[in-house]
């Protein structure tokens, strides 16, 4: 097992500590802001020992990071199928294609940074509403175009966790009921485009572009507080509103897109998975299979818009034809 920070062990379920913590209220992530308002819960009386204390920053990332990965250092892969939908004011709600998500990560406790590492890689596919199929073009109805589809390849998504201080300061507010442990985290941002207006008219809405993502994460607090178990079991709700994708080729029309999803941890591996997606990644991209062994640092991420400003500034620079676009195809396509 990863060395980890040392830590007291806590009282029996008789005594829970449970009193809960409230004061971060504006971490930044990624340069985002981290907001967690005070949260009600309350607990179960249960039949085992509470060996972590949530209001230590220690055990309450321990906790967190048994949820999200495995402290034992080993892989943890997950999978989270959703929808997409197109959000038109004053016209209507669109739900346009569906999305399946494969998310692998380990961590590693560094005692000379007082911190975890966390190493991510994910990947997030478009797939046929019907069939369940991933699909590599998509007829737009607001244009009436058919479009090449970019599904989201993140090669690293590093984050880390330090014990004192920084951007993920611990311990993170949380709630219990019954058997579930509740991580609540929501993250807006507002950046600049790398696709501006001018030079990107096709792409972009704007030359700043806003995001919001939210998660819940719900995590087996049986399985949190067992000493002997390094992984738990945890299903996480996400969800996204962002700017129109600029493989769309919407430009600055009305309106934005809302992605719904939920996350499974997928204990047996890639064997749980779909097998249309499995199929398409073990074809495609293999190593999505398995997390990043070089450190990133956090902050060298990669976005849905700096990837596509670099494929349309290749094949702009290959030659378009007339009337080409640089993710338009054929309408048979």
């Amino acid at each position: 097992m990863t060395d980890q920070p040392t830590r007291q062990k806590c009282g029996s379920a008789a005594e829970p500590a449970i009193s809960r913590r409230t004061a971060i209220s504006s971490l930044a992530l990624g340069g985002a802001g981290l907001m967690a308002a005070p949260l009600a819960g309350h607990a179960k009386s249960n039949d085992f020992a509470w060996t972590l204390d949530l209001d230590t920053a220690e055990d309450n990332c321990i906790a967190l990071l048994k949820m999200q990965a495995d402290i034992s250092g080993k892989d943890a892969l997950g999978g989270f199928p959703g929808e997409a939908w197109a959000w038109v004011p004053d016209e209507g709600n669109y739900h346009i294609m569906n999305t399946y998500g494969v998310g692998v990560s380990h961590v590693e406790y560094r005692p000379d940074e007082r911190g975890w590492r966390f190493y991510h890689r994910e990947c997030l596919l478009y797939t046929d509403p019907k069939t369940g199929e991933v699909v590599d073009s998509w007829y737009n109805p607001f244009t009436q175009r058919r479009v090449e589809v970019m599904h989201v390849f993140n090669d690293h998504v590093s984050r880390f966790y330090p014990l004192d201080g920084g951007r993920f300061q611990f311990p993170w507010p949380y709630e219990i009921h019954g058997n579930n442990l509740v991580y609540r985290i929501s993250v807006f941002r507002i950046e600049d485009n790398p696709l501006t207006r001018k030079e990107y008219p096709l792409h972009s809405e704007g030359d700043r572009y806003q995001t919001g993502e939210l998660w819940g994460m719900i995590g087996d607090l049986r399985e949190i507080m067992d000493p002997d178990v390094t992984s738990a079991s945890c299903v996480t709700s996400w969800s996204r509103t962002a700017g129109w994708i600029p493989f769309m080729e919407m430009g600055n029309r009305p309106g934005h897109m809302i992605f719904h999803s939920h996350a499974y941890k997928m204990q047996g591996g890639p064997a749980e998975l779909p097998p249309q997606i499995r199929t398409y990644i073990e074809k495609n991209a293999p190593e999505y299979f398995e997390s990043p062994q070089v450190w990133t640092p956090p902050g060298q991420r990669i976005t849905v818009f700096n990837h596509s400003k670099k494929i349309i500034d290749e094949r702009r620079a290959a030659g378009l034809a007339a009337g080409q676009t640089p993710f338009g195809l054929p309408d048979d396509g």
